[in-house]
């Protein structure tokens, strides 16, 4: 195994500025091979597309819940919260194979930030996930959804929906530090994807759910989500109960917290056992 190369003590600002830098470039060398890799986006869109097309137009009209004017309004936020979710697998995958085919050991012989490596491939699989997310909204259209809000508020629902996504790149790259195998990751990530996406407020109201899962689905990150996002497009929101549970009632300081506390966690915790696999 290659050693490290040694990065200059230059001060904290200076080493920052350099891992910013490192990263940047290493996260376009991901971008440049995505051509080669066409099933990130494919993958990406399939999912959350189909439950787009399968909730909002075949069972629009069918399906009614609480008092949803626009049932198709209504559950866009949550299939777009759905594509920042499935970033976890396609992060952890990259991960995996990164590790398997020796390209991190590659980079650890070179001077650069050792988080480098981590901030590039996620800030490359965060493009994918902004395009997947262009992707799904234009089939949401193309289904009968129309936004009724200024573009500020657009870009600002976009905002909130990649820095989760980018939170949950992070959560990625520990699921795959974790697993270490494909078919584990697959298997994994895609039972976070369910549970996630359908134990929240993305395609049912709080209002409308038992009271001890409507506790539990209140308080997942996802309902804050896909709550502020509604908020900004003008979607329906639902049953407004006389007592709505803090995430519902103020969903931005909910999600702020809850993408700060995955950051916090996951981004040294993930730095230290990457820097420790591409050792072994």
């Amino acid at each position: 195994m290659s050693r490290t190369a040694p990065i200059p003590d230059d001060g904290p600002l200076l080493r920052l500025a350099h891992a910013v830098h490192d990263g940047f470039v290493l996260a376009g060398r991901h971008l440049t091979h995505l051509g080669r890799t066409p099933e990130k986006i494919v993958t990406g869109t399939l999912t959350p597309a189909v439950i787009a097309v399968a909730l909002g137009y075949l069972f629009d009209g069918v399906v009614t819940v609480g008092a949803v004017p626009d049932y198709t309004a209504f559950i866009m936020p949550g299939v777009l919260a759905q594509v920042a979710l499935y970033g976890i697998g396609t992060t952890a995958l990259g991960v995996v194979a990164d590790l398997d085919n020796g390209i991190t050991d590659r980079f650890r012989s070179l001077p650069i930030s050792r988080s480098s490596v981590l901030v590039g491939h996620t800030l490359a699989d965060l493009v994918v996930t902004a395009v997947n997310l262009v992707l799904v909204a234009l089939v949401g259209f193309a289904i009968g959804w129309r936004i009724d809000a200024p573009a500020a508020h657009v870009l600002a629902a976009l905002g909130l929906l990649l820095l989760f996504g980018y939170a949950m790149l992070w959560v990625g790259v520990l699921l795959g530090l974790a697993l270490r195998t494909p078919d584990t990751v697959n298997s994994v990530s895609g039972l976070v994807l369910v549970v996630f996406s359908f134990l929240s407020t993305s395609f049912i109201p709080v209002e409308a759910l038992p009271s001890g899962v409507a506790q539990v689905a209140a308080w997942n990150p996802v309902t804050a989500l896909v709550t502020a996002v509604r908020d900004l497009l003008g979607g329906p929101g639902g049953v407004v109960a006389a007592d709505p549970p803090l995430p519902v009632e103020h969903p931005l300081p909910v999600l702020f917290a809850a993408v700060a506390l995955v950051l916090v966690v996951a981004v040294p915790i993930g730095t230290r056992a990457h820097h420790r696999a591409a050792a072994r």
